[in-house]
């Protein structure tokens, strides 16, 4: 074990508690003499128990997750099943379970169970091409099912992040260049056409119950704001006043004349990033955003110096997870994306997001090492397969 302990990554770790010391630090400013005071000591908690979480997954052979993918993949789907059932409304999306005072969130859950199951159909490809019936198809509709989930509870920002983990995986599991550049043409056209009907079918859409007040609020700051009504408009305006209003080294701790004003709902959640660009500025989002680019970097660098196939499968798709998340965050409060609940990783306040978080991160380093043996001793693809359904 002490051999295992050694080859962790201690750079990681080091990006981690930095990222632990800017979210302490930014939630207490968001929550000090508020109702919500004392969220940023639970929040040292939950990186407690994030810390024990990365460092006991770290010591487990990641292999183990893969080869009973299959089972973790139907927990899953019934825990989001279960969500619509007995899951509590929280913001416009029913995606909440409490138990035992305790908020879980599984559709942030299912995140790295869909990773884990995608790798695992796709490291029994053995290095072979994928074929668009016979593999693309088959992987789309098995991410469509729990997309359409929680879409179903009304959370669109989970629900999306499903199909970017996806298209990560495929383009490193090995799709033809062809099938990629049809999928992004369609996906461009749907797009494209989902956005005119939007805009042009406004407000007969609405009519009809095709769209959810809860969407239209989201979604009309995003593609026409000069039309969109003041309570609509209001979280995204004061989160963009926020972060201009910070210049280049901020208002200083505390001082964000906007947030500490309480023009930006959320500040010690969903939009933590506004209070960081207006209190630190310019330099204090660029430090953060160096940290999430050596952490990203990092990763992949694992995933490189791995010599079995399943490794770098699962770090891609946390990857491409956590680059999802982050671009949407920034993105959604600079006007580039719609606003969505995603949180910003590692730094918003939230159980449940910041375990999942560590989690991944703890099965990457897993994968550092436990994958560095030679790929001719790795077990076959076949034997991934769970002993029940031999």
């Amino acid at each position: 074990m002490l051999e295992k302990i050694k080859k962790i990554d201690y750079v990681i770790v080091f990006v981690l508690a930095m990222l632990m010391i800017i979210s302490i630090v930014s939630i207490y400013s968001a929550t000090a003499d508020t109702r919500f005071e004392g969220l940023h000591l639970r929040m040292i908690g939950y990186y407690i128990l994030g810390f024990i979480a990365f460092f006991g997954i770290s010591l487990i052979d990641y292999r183990v997750l893969i080869k009973y993918a299959t089972y973790i993949y139907l927990g899953g789907l019934l825990i989001l099943v279960l969500v619509i059932f007995i899951g509590t409304d929280l913001n416009g999306a029913q995606g909440w379970i409490y138990i035992g005072g305790l908020s879980i969130q599984p559709a942030e859950l299912f995140k790295l169970v869909l990773i884990i199951f995608l790798a695992y159909v796709l490291v029994r490809k053995n290095k072979a091409q994928l074929g668009f019936w016979k593999d693309v198809i088959p992987l789309g509709l098995l991410t469509l099912l729990p997309f359409g989930i929680v879409m179903i509870q009304n959370d669109l920002g989970n629900a999306l992040s499903y199909v970017v983990i996806l298209i990560g995986l495929l383009w490193i599991g090995n799709i033809k260049y062809t099938h990629a550049l049809i999928g992004f043409v369609l996906a461009a056209g749907v797009a494209f056409g989902a956005i005119q009907a939007y805009v042009h079918y406004h407000d007969e859409l609405l009519e009809a119950g095709i769209l959810k007040p809860h969407w239209v609020g989201r979604i009309d700051p995003w593609l026409f704001p000069e039309k969109a009504t003041t309570d609509a408009s209001w979280h995204t305006k004061n989160a963009k006043l926020a972060i201009a209003t910070g210049g280049l080294s901020g208002e200083g701790f505390m001082q964000g004349s906007t947030v500490q004003s309480n023009r930006v709902p959320y500040t010690y959640s969903d939009s933590i990033f506004a209070l960081i660009a207006e209190e630190f500025g310019f330099i204090g989002s660029s430090v953060l955003l160096l940290l999430y680019f050596i952490l990203i970097h990092r990763l992949i660098l694992i995933a490189l110096e791995c010599r079995e196939r399943a490794g770098p499968f699962m770090i891609i798709g946390i990857v491409a997870m956590f680059l999802y998340q982050i671009f949407e965050n920034i993105g959604m409060f600079i006007g580039l994306m719609p606003l969505t609940g995603i949180t910003l990783p590692f730094i918003s306040y939230g159980g449940t997001s910041l375990l999942i978080n560590m989690a991944s991160i703890g099965v990457a380093m897993s994968v550092k090492l436990h994958g560095q043996e030679v790929e001719e001793e790795m077990p076959d693809p076949e034997s991934y397969r769970p002993v029940a359904t031999k």
